[in-house]
């Protein structure tokens, strides 16, 4: 039988070791992260939201910015929510949970807009 000194036995040991991290750290760094939440603007001007369809993922942000002459609301039809956003105000709402949100301005009801957020 032939002789491993202990010395080459320690050396392969830490070799393997060394490529079991490298490529644990790199799965994790390929496949592991989660996506950053994002911040989805969306524009208000001439009575109108844009744009008027978004979609989302629960634990974005959405950000209204009035460039309008007049102060409007994001009001969710399901009452979940009610954001006041006065002239060149900019106003955000964070995406708690999963779903199809239909919004509107409370002072102007033909203003209406929706959000689908999909679960991260």
């Amino acid at each position: 039988m032939p002789s491993i000194s202990p010395h080459r036995s320690t050396s392969a040991m830490y070799g393997r070791l060394l490529r079991h991290i490298v490529f644990a750290t790199l799965f994790a760094v390929l496949s592991g992260t989660a996506a950053a939440a994002k911040v989805i603007r969306i524009a208000i001007d001439a009575a109108a939201f844009a744009p008027i369809d978004v979609t989302a993922t629960v634990g974005d942000t959405i950000e209204w910015t009035n460039s309008d002459i007049v102060d409007h609301t994001a009001t969710a039809r399901n009452g979940d929510w009610d954001v006041e956003i006065p002239v060149g105000a900019t106003r955000q709402l964070l995406l708690d949970h999963a779903g199809s949100l239909e919004y509107f301005c409370r002072f102007h009801p033909n203003m209406k807009g929706r959000i689908v957020v999909e679960p991260r």
